[in-house]
């Protein structure tokens, strides 16, 4: 697969999988271009509903084709996918036990330009409290494809994290996905850093790089699947490492850090940390400077490991 940015390879993936299944159709709110979705309605112009910029309605079409037994996904930009449609998602999709895959784009800082409005830290968070939706949040252009084509055959609804515009290859092509397990990058005994999407799992492994250079050895893993999550190697790690350090683009304490600490408090007790956003609205940046106007460093991993390394003593 040449590298392509990850919009992409989302269109690429469904379309494949189009491919496969005749009942997988495609729904978009007037933001076709912006999500790479053009291939697919010139492939497939009976399978593509473009509903406008009526978000919660596309939801509501998406749960009534999956009552009459299509696979609908349905993409918009992540604010409007989490804050504006929730209701419908949450009722029309999920508690009717219908299959809808809704893609919420430029999550968290990813979003730059289009700032605090747009800049959504908090989706994770309102999806979490969906029951049996699955939500993840790939770090690169192999995890995405294969995530995306696996969440066709899913019972559940999902929601996907999606940053469009850049590419991030992490992973070879023989690299296998599951939902509910992590990857890990790199293996280490003193602290694990778990990290999530296409932001922190790069500048995770950058911070281990730090970390080793200093005699600290660093675990990495890809938490891509955020619900459920790899509940099994996070046990393995508190265990043997004992120090955790949680990093997304998101609020830490609704995230996937706020579902590990709220874990380990009942299974095994370990000392957390986390990197993210904690309170704060967003704001208008390039995504270097929001990286580092929000923390979202290796270096800022790498500090925070060594605290966490500390107060585990």
């Amino acid at each position: 697969m040449p590298d392509r940015n990850m919009r992409d390879v989302y269109c690429e993936a469904l379309m494949e999988a189009a491919e496969e299944n005749r009942e997988l159709v495609v729904l978009d709110a007037d933001l076709m271009g912006a999500n790479g979705l053009t291939p697919f309605k010139e492939t497939f112009p009976d399978r593509f509903i473009n509903v406008g910029v009526a978000e919660a309605n596309m939801i509501g079409i998406a749960a009534g084709l999956s009552a009459m037994g299509k696979i609908p996904f349905a993409s918009t930009f992540a604010c409007f996918a989490s804050r504006r449609v929730y209701d419908q998602f949450f009722i029309s999709s999920n508690y009717a036990r219908l299959k809808v895959n809704l893609t919420g784009s430029d999550p968290g800082i990813t979003v730059t330009y289009n700032g605090g409005t747009h800049m959504t830290f908090e989706d994770i968070g309102i999806m979490r409290n969906t029951p049996e939706l699955v939500i993840y949040e790939p770090a690169d252009i192999v995890s995405l494809k294969s995530l995306v084509k696996q969440s066709v055959t899913l019972p559940n609804s999902t929601y996907m994290r999606l940053h469009r515009k850049d590419t991030n290859r992490l992973y070879d092509e023989s690299d296998s996905f599951s939902f509910g397990k992590g990857k890990v990058l790199r293996d280490g005994k003193d602290i694990a850093i778990l990290a999530v999407g296409f932001v922190m799992v790069p500048e995770a492994l950058a911070a281990a790089d730090i970390l080793a250079e200093e005699g600290i050895s660093a675990a990495v893993i890809d938490m891509f699947s955020i619900k459920p999550f790899d509940e099994e190697l996070v046990l393995h790690y508190a265990r043997s490492a004992g120090g955790i350090v949680v990093c997304e683009n998101h609020q830490s304490e609704t995230g996937l850090g706020g579902a590990v600490t709220f874990f380990l408090a009942r299974h095994c007790p370990a000392t957390v940390r986390t990197v993210g956003i904690n309170g704060e609205f967003g704001e208008v940046g390039d995504l270097a400077f929001l990286k580092e106007r929000f923390n979202l460093t290796a270096e800022h991993i790498a500090g925070t490991a060594k605290e966490c390394l500390e107060a585990k003593e």
